[in-house]
């Protein structure tokens, strides 16, 4: 799995001009499920995240997670974040999960993020979507499964 996750002072999901989500503070999850990835890997995601230390503290240090903070969290599916390009220009996502296991395990991991009692808004699996994101930092930090 991976996931580009934006500290963030709002972010919302729209579809047809209609808003379908919204947070204040806190972050935007963009998640890509990859072929091979697990339910494991949602939960241990999920925890990554919402005990990454990327809120600062008085000091003005990171050393405050989204749980700490009491934010929420907008996940948003991306199955674009599988793509390779090793020739041409176009990419190449057959590294991405089917839709239907992709399915799962995104809901897998909003799960996990639930139940560590972090407020979660979604975006819509498969659809297309516009995603309003105010950074706040900017932060952004990318992270992938197979890396830790």
């Amino acid at each position: 799995m991976r996931a580009i996750v934006q500290r963030v002072t709002q972010s919302w999901v729209s579809i047809d001009n209609r808003e379908v989500a919204r947070i204040g503070r806190g972050i935007n999850i963009l998640l890509g499920v990859m072929e091979g990835d697990t339910s494991e890997e949602s939960t241990r995601l999920a925890a990554k995240i919402a005990k990454l230390r990327i809120f600062p503290n008085e000091q003005g240090r990171f050393d405050r997670s989204l749980i700490d903070i009491g934010g929420e969290a907008l996940v948003v599916s991306q199955f674009t974040l599988a793509a390779t390009i090793k020739s041409g220009n176009r990419p190449d996502f057959h590294k991405a999960m089917a839709p239907s296991g992709a399915k799962e395990l995104y809901q897998a991991f909003i799960d996990a993020l639930q139940s560590l009692g972090v407020p979660v808004q979604t975006g819509v699996f498969g659809g297309m979507m516009e995603v309003g994101i105010v950074n706040d930092g900017p932060v952004t930090i990318i992270l992938d499964t197979k890396e830790f």
